[in-house]
């Protein structure tokens, strides 16, 4: 069995249901995930049923919102400020993500685009950054993936009729860094727009669990390595 100092730290961050967080939190109960544990899952919207989820697993939680914790006011609309409050949101966000000491950051259903401010914080702590996004590298990069794909499918547009989901890096540039995992998902012809999202979101918790425990274990196996040699 592997103790729970040799476990890699995973901090999650969610903003909505959390569908993908049970799936970790599931795995990591079941011994799937076996060299990772969850030290926190952050939110950053009050009614995010994935804080639901955290506690009653006992999982520590915390809500940390842009309106809440006033890095701007409710209903601001000058691009300026708020153009100014991402940058001040995301530096504290990051510092408040690093006082947990995570050795992995999980994306599971975190809508907001993060800037440099939290990236560069992060990753100067040797801390990897992953995100689930339903489409294949290089397609449909940002909101509403699957409603364009099917858009493009519909119209005789997309490429080879597939597309899919990927677990990648988490860089700048928006779904842009580096795969993980990749899986292609093929169109079908008559389906359902609900359908057709259902039946990828069914193939979400696979790849995101199976993400985590490769990342997980090649973290806990290198600190493990650092520590036999000292």
């Amino acid at each position: 069995m592997v103790s729970a100092s040799d476990k890699t730290r995973i901090s999650v961050l969610c903003s909505g249901s959390g569908s993908n967080l049970q799936a970790i939190i599931d795995s990591c109960a079941s011994g799937r995930i076996a060299d990772g544990e969850i030290v926190r899952v952050t939110v950053n919207r009050k009614t995010a049923f994935s804080q639901q989820r955290a506690e009653k697993a006992g999982i520590p939680t915390a809500y940390f919102n842009m309106v809440a914790e006033k890095f701007h006011a409710a209903g601001e609309k000058d691009p300026e400020k708020l153009k100014e409050a991402r940058l001040r949101y995301d530096a504290a966000l990051a510092e408040r993500i690093l006082q947990d000491r995570p050795e992995l950051v999980v994306l599971a259903g975190w809508m907001h685009v993060f800037t440099v401010n939290f990236l560069n914080p992060i990753k100067a702590a040797g801390v990897p950054i992953i995100n689930l996004h339903p489409a294949l590298p290089g397609k449909y990069d940002g909101a509403g993936a699957i409603e364009r794909a099917y858009s493009d499918f519909q119209a005789g547009k997309l490429e080879n009729n597939k597309t899919g989901i990927m677990i990648h890096y988490v860089i700048a540039e928006v779904d842009r860094g580096e795969p993980i995992l990749v899986q292609e998902i093929e169109c079908r012809q008559g389906e359902a727009l609900d359908d057709f999202a259902n039946r990828l979101h069914s193939h979400e918790h696979e790849l995101v669990v199976r993400a985590v425990m490769k990342l997980s274990s090649k973290i806990a196996a290198a600190k493990k390595q650092r520590s036999q040699q000292q």
